[in-house]
């Protein structure tokens, strides 16, 4: 036998780096943004797949008018695991990213900005320079947006974006109304649009099928029975109970009062903000903008609710930081499939549960 290191020794020691337990997510993805720049990973794949059969890909253009928010984050994940697909399928791409620049969107956005209440002011302001206010918005957040998507870790050839603002683009649009004209597809005439007064435009399509309504949402208070501590519950208030089966935590404002109420019927205990006990949950806020709407019920308040089941006592109130990190049983939580620990009050400064 021959003598050496035993096993756990130096050499062992030395062959086996220690391994952070905690996986900093950010930290790593930024390391991979910095190996792809470094290796030039995106150049090599387009050179290595050029010459080959290509798949045509059109990016729908998402509007240069502010930061991107998560749905436009979705659309971006999608589009780059298609063109990564098919680029591993040995396709060439265009890669070619777009911004829309047109449209009320960036108009108003400008407007808000100078403080304009109609078309009036910005004639006034000067037309060619209320236009070139909004291409600077555009160039801005198409800027923002780029790096931002950039971040996300989408691959595209970012220094050929096209803009529906170019002259290009609106020359094109130009040239096929002009065919469609020589075609006898376009004709002078009458019809009635949905008109906007203070844009002094139509509006479009989706505008006037996505436009307000009255609608009725179901509203339902649940309670959450506090692990270890008998006939002791979380109320909780949704307008989205089907969301319920996915809930993992309720949040608590660790700085706002909590009221401890007794139900005389079935003598369980509840918490919730003290503030809620009486509050009119939606009347308030139409008191301030506009009146109740006829035909609209109005929510009962808490107090309503326990009056009309018995009545209750209010044996005290505590503080939300008093509440944070106790364990909660789950309405579902019996179902198989959620396989979790219990949920818990989290700290959340900024609401009021």
């Amino acid at each position: 036998m021959s003598s050496g290191s035993p096993p756990g020794g130096a050499a062992a020691r030395a062959a086996f780096a220690k391994v952070d337990p905690w996986f900093d997510i950010v930290r790593v993805e930024h390391g991979v943004l910095a190996l792809w720049r470094e290796t030039g990973a995106f150049e090599r794949l387009r050179e290595k797949n050029r010459g080959k059969p290509v798949w045509s890909f059109l990016d729908g253009p998402i509007t240069a008018n502010n930061k991107m928010g998560v749905h436009h984050a979705w659309g971006r994940t999608l589009k780059d695991a298609y063109q990564r697909f098919w680029a591993m399928r040995g396709r060439e791409l265009r890669y070619q990213n777009g911004f829309d620049c047109q449209g009320l969107w960036v108009e108003v956005e400008v407007e808000k900005e100078h403080g304009f209440a109609s078309k009036r002011q910005i004639e006034e302001y000067g037309i060619a320079r209320f236009v070139e206010d909004c291409k600077a918005r555009v160039r801005k957040f198409s800027a923002i947006q780029t790096e931002q998507s950039i971040r996300l870790g989408m691959w595209m050839d970012w220094d050929h974006s096209y803009y529906t603002m170019s002259d290009e683009n609106n020359y094109t649009i130009w040239s096929f109304l002009k065919r469609c004209h020589g075609r006898g597809k376009i004709y002078r005439g009458h019809d009635v649009v949905p008109w906007s007064g203070r844009s002094g435009s139509s509006y479009s399509q989706m505008e006037v099928i996505e436009g307000r309504r009255l609608v009725t949402h179901t509203a339902v208070f649940v309670r959450f029975p506090l692990r270890g501590r008998p006939r002791e519950n979380l109320l909780v208030w949704t307008t989205t109970p089907w969301t319920l089966a996915a809930n993992v935590a309720a949040a608590v404002n660790v700085d706002l009062e909590y009221v401890k109420l007794r139900s005389k019927r079935d003598g369980q205990l509840y918490y919730f903000a003290a503030e809620n006990l009486k509050f009119q949950r939606l009347e308030r806020q139409f008191e301030e903008k506009r009146e109740w709407i006829e035909g609209v019920p109005k929510l009962k308040t808490i107090h309503q609710i326990f009056e009309e089941r018995g009545g209750y006592e209010i044996e005290g109130v505590v503080k939300g930081a008093e509440l944070a990190g106790l364990e909660y049983d789950g309405p579902f939580d019996e179902i198989e499939a959620q396989g979790a620990p219990g949920g818990h009050p989290v700290p959340a400064p900024g609401v009021a549960a």
